[in-house]
């Protein structure tokens, strides 16, 4: 367990903080949503916490998905979980950038550090055998047809029009972090560490060997993991809402301040939070509370400072 003297918080990023929501895409935008991202986080940096971040990556492992398809005439297309980790540089990198500047500017000599995270799954997890996970482009019939024949694909119809279908690949549940004590040290040296990028790459255990599987795992569930390995008293969730809310759309929306653990998990029972949405984030929330976590908070990114304050956000205490 990490001391307790400084706390610890892990940080989700959700994808606005990555990118704006009706962007391109570019990398000059990606910049510019990192920057507001970075000033965020480094305040929180700033008042003593040491500091995990992790991140989605869905955008833009779709974007290089779609490279792979136009150029697969000229280059050999990569395994997934190839271009998992490689999104996990591409992001780390950019956030290393975007933190570096706001810390060096605010006189701190830490750094920002990205480590490449393998993350075990278990090869006999319920999900392999029901992908649901949508990734990549879209297809016509005939290819989809084609890519489920000779790659053994699963294919789902999930659109309109010509190109409907969609790769879906399975999203199992994290067990264990193979890069734990890597991360811990550099956690004890005082350096904000990005890990887990995009749920980390997953990995089965094969006669004691690691070996990439096709497959996506949730971020949140994965920083859930990493906050309950680390022995954090916070875990952080960022996303578009301020809080969290149970009937949401309906004239009777209730948004939640703060819960306990017992309420989430009767929300989450009844079907409040939908697996799409907010589900993984609650489950996240619940997992880390009964794994011995102190508080979950779910809120926005500009809520961020506030909701550590109980000022915003919505709060999930044991």
């Amino acid at each position: 367990m990490i001391s307790t003297e400084i706390q610890t918080i892990v940080i989700a990023l959700g994808g606005n903080a990555l990118s704006t929501p009706h962007g391109d895409g570019s990398v000059d935008e990606q910049r510019a949503a990192i920057r507001q991202s970075a000033n965020e986080i480094v305040k929180i940096y700033k008042q003593g916490w040491r500091v995990v971040l992790t991140h989605g990556n869905g955008p833009q492992i779709g974007r290089l998905l779609l490279q792979q398809e136009h150029a697969k005439g000229l280059t050999p297309p990569l395994p997934f979980d190839i271009c998992g980790a490689m999104t996990q540089g591409q992001i780390g990198y950019l956030l290393q950038l975007g933190l570096q500047e706001v810390l060096h500017s605010d006189g701190i000599e830490n750094s920002a550090v990205t480590l490449l995270t393998q993350v075990v799954v278990h090869p006999k997890d319920p999900a392999f055998q029901n992908p649901t996970k949508p990734v990549g482009p879209f297809y016509s019939e005939v290819e989809a047809n084609e890519l489920h024949q000779t790659k053994k694909f699963s294919m789902k119809k999930m659109g309109t029009g010509d190109r409907p279908y969609r790769r879906v690949v399975p999203s199992p549940k994290p067990l264990k972090i193979v890069e734990e004590a890597s991360i811990r040290l550099l956690v004890e040296a005082g350096h904000l560490v990005i890990a887990c990028g995009g749920g980390g790459v997953p990995v089965i255990c094969e006669k004691g060997r690691l070996r990439g599987v096709e497959a996506v795992i949730d971020k949140d569930l994965a920083a859930e993991r990493m906050a309950s390995m680390l022995g954090a008293e916070v875990l952080l969730i960022l996303t578009d809402v301020e809080r969290v809310a149970i009937r949401f759309g309906k004239p009777d929306q209730q948004d939640l301040k703060r819960i306990s653990l017992s309420e989430a998990k009767r929300h989450m029972a009844s079907g409040e939070f939908p697996a799409g949405s907010m589900g993984p984030k609650i489950e996240a929330a619940i997992r880390f509370l009964e794994s011995g976590g102190k508080r979950a908070v779910i809120t926005s990114l500009e809520k961020a400072q506030a909701a550590l304050d109980a000022q915003a956000g919505t709060e999930i205490l044991p």
